[in-house]
């Protein structure tokens, strides 16, 4: 997890989002001098300190200003007749401040794209790449990971990345997997499904881009659209079948004929995977 509170730290929170560090200064370490990756990595490093600050001045401003207008959200307002700037000097000290934490969040999130633009592709891609073939030797050296498309799991998965702009990433402090789709994160279980499904060739990752951010785009390959396709055809047939088990029975011959779609639903994917 990120050690920084957002709330607390925007900066140095953004920083270890996107880089996986936890002192900012270590962008700019063991770089020569005038080393321009080691310049733009104490830019960085000063405009997440600077955002840091200005965020908390803001936010004791914004306090102040809740303080004083209390007792008027309260009713307490009777003696304050003639009363000229409630606020006084406060209301415009949050707009400065708002202007200025904005300034310096563009600062920051421009220093870090040019850091990234100057970092050369081996040392950009060496450590994602890295991670992702380790992940991808464990899925493949046991099957003791069932439980991943048990259900209705593998299903979900192939619908999610059919819907595209699904990606694979790797949180910066522990390298947790989880799916992004630029909307929010999805549930850590649907992560160790799609790792399944690419490991079983079902799913595509894209190990050129950076798995942290902004992540490896996932599509289906020709085995995965199959899957997909047969999956949906099973999926109301084994409904059908389910509904009329549980129906009354008027005989032997009836019951046996409910549960042969069954069977026979069941046992297709095994023969498409």
């Amino acid at each position: 997890m990120n050690p920084y509170d957002v709330t607390e730290r925007p900066g140095t929170h953004l920083v270890a989002e996107e880089f996986g560090i936890e002192d900012p200064w270590a962008l700019s370490d063991n770089r020569p001098l005038h080393d321009p990756i080691g310049l733009v990595g104490r830019m960085i490093a000063q405009a997440a300190r600077d955002m840091n600050e200005l965020h908390g001045q803001l936010t004791r401003a914004a306090q102040s200003a809740i303080d004083l207008l209390a007792p008027i959200a309260q009713g307490e307002h009777a003696s304050m007749r003639g009363w000229h700037g409630v606020l006084q000097t406060t209301g415009p000290q949050i707009e400065l401040l708002a202007a200025r934490r904005g300034a310096a969040y563009e600062q920051l999130t421009r220093s870090i794209s040019a850091y990234r633009r100057l970092l050369p592709d081996s040392d950009a891609a060496q450590r994602s790449n890295t991670k992702v073939h380790e992940l991808h030797r464990e899925r493949s050296s046991g099957r003791d990971d069932d439980w991943a498309i048990a259900g209705d799991r593998q299903l979900r998965a192939l619908e999610a990345v059919e819907a595209g702009g699904l990606r694979f990433r790797l949180t910066g402090i522990g390298d947790d997997p989880y799916l992004s789709d630029g909307t929010g994160r999805h549930p850590q279980p649907l992560a160790k499904t799609v790792q399944r499904l690419v490991a079983d060739g079902l799913l595509r990752q894209d190990t050129s881009e950076n798995v942290y951010r902004p992540g490896q785009l996932l599509s289906l390959t020709p085995q995965g659209e199959a899957a997909l396709r047969d999956a949906r055809a099973v999926t109301p047939r084994v409904s059908a079948a389910l509904s009329r088990s549980n129906a009354p029975a008027n005989s032997d011959s009836l019951t046996e004929s409910a549960a042969l779609p069954v069977t026979a639903a069941v046992s297709r994917p095994s023969r498409s995977r």
